[in-house]
């Protein structure tokens, strides 16, 4: 697996939420689905089945909407892209079980 791309000094974050409805009739619609799933853990986490959070520099951003743009079909699939207006902790309410984790704060093992 991939590891996680990390932010480039000096650079802005961006808090993005992808929301993508991927159709699995066919195997290659259930590979498709994977393979979207697979792009956004790369660049954040899952905060709902098909819904990611991610914290990314406007570099990634540009790399993460093209390899998202190439795994779907647009004539089947939907994919929406959200920024998230800073600071996320004041404008995002989240209830029930929340698994959010802040990259920003010092990992304890």
């Amino acid at each position: 697996m991939a590891p996680k791309p990390s932010l480039w000094e000096g650079e802005g974050r961006l808090d993005v939420l992808i929301a993508y409805d991927v159709a699995t009739e066919t195997k290659d619609g259930q590979r498709r689905l994977r393979r979207v799933a697979q792009v956004c853990k790369d660049f954040g986490q899952r905060v709902q089945k098909s819904v990611f959070e991610c914290a990314v520099s406007d570099m990634q951003f540009l790399l993460l909407r093209r390899r998202l743009l190439d795994c779907i079909n647009t004539e089947e699939d939907n994919l929406r892209i959200y920024r998230l207006v800073e600071p996320r902790e004041r404008y995002v309410e989240a209830y029930g079980k929340n698994l959010f984790v802040d990259f920003n704060d010092p990992l304890v093992l």
